[in-house]
């Protein structure tokens, strides 16, 4: 009998590139609306109207394909670093945009946080992983802004660019754990400003100039 043909069929025909980016937006889907406990491969492929064996055709475990989805979502913040950076006006500007950036990021996908934080931070094969690896790049967009800062002398020369770098993320981090578990909100605007205004004014090159 011929006729239209179904999803399922126009599914199975998909060029092998676009079939990993509709399993890999699907996860996200999933993983950032229950976790990942609750999250099952079936349930993923039930998303894209295939069979659950499709998923393992390109991804060993539901881990593998969370990790994938975390790879993705750390490629797009390194690509949306980068073009804030670009419009930055100056150091302190660009600071500020960064930390709006990750606010926004953990304002926005607060469950892909949780399972970076709770799946893979805390993991035995995370140190030296592909993901710890794009993790230390992104930190790595800060670590800039912090040098660049220094070598154009807005921000003081006396303090440790990577201390300082690990206190702004983990600041950020503690502050909006609360909105991580589900209590409160994230006003991302004026504390992105009132953050980096904190540590601007610490770490302004004039204000250590001021004194003895």
């Amino acid at each position: 009998m011929t006729g239209e043909p179904t999803q399922r069929q126009h599914a199975a025909r998909m060029p092998r590139a676009e079939r990993v980016e509709s399993i890999l937006e699907a996860a996200r889907a999933a993983f950032a609306e229950k976790g990942f406990d609750a999250t099952t491969v079936a349930g993923i492929a039930a998303r894209i109207d295939v069979v659950e064996g499709t998923i393992y055709k390109y991804f060993d475990s539901k881990r593998d394909l969370m990790l994938a989805v975390l790879a993705r979502w750390y490629e797009q913040l390194l690509n949306r670093g980068e073009a804030v950076l670009n419009e930055a006006a100056d150091p302190p500007d660009a600071l500020y945009r960064l930390i709006r950036l990750h606010l926004e990021a953990i304002r926005d996908d607060p469950l892909l946080c949780r399972l970076m934080f709770r799946e893979v931070r805390g993991e035995h094969d995370y140190q030296g992983s592909a993901l710890h690896r794009m993790n230390r790049r992104y930190a790595g967009l800060l670590t800039r802004v912090l040098s660049d800062g220094v070598s154009r002398g807005y921000f003081r020369a006396d303090l440790s660019v990577p201390l300082l770098r690990d206190t702004i993320y983990g600041g950020m981090e503690h502050h909006s754990w609360p909105y991580l578990f589900g209590r409160g909100g994230l006003d991302v605007e004026p504390l992105a400003r009132s953050f980096s205004e904190l540590i601007s004014r610490g770490i302004h090159k004039a204000a250590a100039d001021s004194h003895p």
